[in-house]
């Protein structure tokens, strides 16, 4: 397998015995090279030792040799300063553009490694590598956490920036769109972040000292103010109680004025749904928040201390919906506040990747520093990831220790890229 070559020589794990080339020349690897994950040879600036002489130049990798043709090398002078060819099968000489033949080293991959590859591929039990995790050092544990949270914080920014993109570079308006899309706690992530698109928030600006009005807009553009959104059983009793009614005829005097065109209503799930998540539950609460200016990117930079943070993310529903979850179902009076569980993963899939994201494009190194120490500041979130991770061993304290792990499971262990994992180079690396 040319993934698991590409491996073995980038860690050095060769056969006890001396390399040579397929002429007999003796093969001395002082630096594998810079491993080259795009287009181009395998390996950079590869340092090597041909006969006792010292080459520097690129290594290119292949099962076979005679795939140095079928992948049209020899017609591609990138690959002209190849200092040597490795391959688990010599079948054939390789050259350049040039005709200038390529020295060749047939390596195998030590049977162990090999054995210990294929345990992490095909083992049922979950993670594969679970054995080795009690015997692992401190320093190894931690310095791989603290990659795995900068990674998992660089994705989240990507997926920023894309938003920012899509609202005309408005940072405000992705930080909307990104609280919005978190407010669906997973079930109605999408659908949530659908609305926040189409909710014209330069528009909801002008009416914003007004709650019932942002309710409004917010309720309308999600749909929800069509009766046919409304279970049949409950619509008398909605229209009787009049606030439907209500916001219903708001919404469409400000949808004209302001041309809006809501979602699609059938976006939202509420199936398996607790009542507490209902979308419109959340949505008021965005609501209030929008109202109070809570919402604000500017709000957010502001914020020094984990207290404040905590404090930016409290919210409440408008009266109405302490006495319902949905229109015309009334229930016991209840403030429907955000739980401090919701706050705190509001804080760590919302607000922190926004403070590091913006950090990122302000070059605010200060914004990024507080998301880092932010993290360290939470409790670990409570999930099956977690949970499984500390059955094995692991140590997971903060929400810096469950952000690295949930970024281990699902860009590693969930795509089996155990190559590319610190876990799985010691399981491979395992003498026995």
């Amino acid at each position: 397998m040319e993934q698991l070559l590409h491996y073995v020589w980038k860690h050095k794990m060769f056969p006890l015995r001396e390399l040579t080339t397929t002429d007999g020349r003796t093969v001395e690897v002082i630096d594998p090279g810079l491993h080259n994950r795009n287009a181009g040879p395998d390996f950079f600036n590869a340092k090597v030792k041909v006969g006792g002489t010292l080459w520097v130049g690129n290594v290119e990798i292949h099962d076979r040799s005679s795939d140095w043709y079928a992948h049209g090398h020899d017609h591609d002078s990138a690959y002209d300063n190849t200092v040597l060819h490795v391959a688990s099968v010599i079948d054939r000489d390789v050259v350049t553009t040039t005709g200038q033949q390529v020295p060749q080293l047939q390596l195998d991959v030590p049977p162990v490694v090999q054995q210990h590859y294929e345990e992490l591929i095909r083992t049922d039990k979950y993670p594969p590598c679970y054995q080795i995790i009690p015997d692992l050092s401190t320093l190894m544990i931690h310095s791989w956490m603290a990659a795995l949270q900068t990674e998992r914080l660089e994705r989240k920014t990507e997926d920023i920036r894309r938003r920012a993109d899509r609202c005309n570079g408005s940072w405000e308006d992705a930080y909307f769109v990104t609280l919005a899309r978190n407010y669906g706690f997973g079930i109605n992530g999408d659908a949530f972040e659908q609305w926040a698109y189409h909710v014209p928030l330069p528009a909801v600006g002008k009416h914003r000292d007004d709650l019932f009005q942002v309710e409004a807009i917010f309720m309308g553009q999600a749909g929800l103010l069509n009766l046919d959104t409304v279970p049949q059983h409950y619509r008398e009793q909605a229209l009787n109680e009049g606030y439907f009614a209500k916001l219903r005829n708001e919404y469409q005097y400000l949808a004209h004025k302001f041309s809006l065109e809501p979602m699609d209503a059938k976006l939202w799930r509420f199936l398996r749904l607790r009542p507490q998540n209902f979308p419109h539950i959340r949505i008021s609460q965005l609501a209030n928040l929008y109202y109070e200016r809570k919402a604000n990117l500017s709000k957010l930079i502001e914020c020094e201390t984990i207290g404040q943070l905590q404090d930016m993310m409290l919210t409440h529903v408008t009266p109405y919906w302490e006495t319902h979850y949905t229109f015309g179902s009334e229930s016991a009076q209840n403030g429907k506040n955000l739980s401090p569980f919701s706050i705190n993963l509001l804080m760590i899939n919302t607000a922190i990747p926004m403070l590091f994201a913006y950090g990122r494009h302000a070059s605010k190194e200060l914004l990024c520093d507080r998301a880092f120490d932010f993290l360290e500041q939470l409790k670990a979130e409570n999930n099956f990831i977690i949970r499984m991770w500390r059955d094995c061993g692991l140590p997971v304290r903060t929400a810096g220790d469950s952000q690295a792990l949930i970024q281990l499971k699902k860009e590693y262990c969930d795509r089996k890229d155990c190559l590319r994992c610190r876990i799985g180079y010691e399981y491979l690396k395992r003498k026995e």
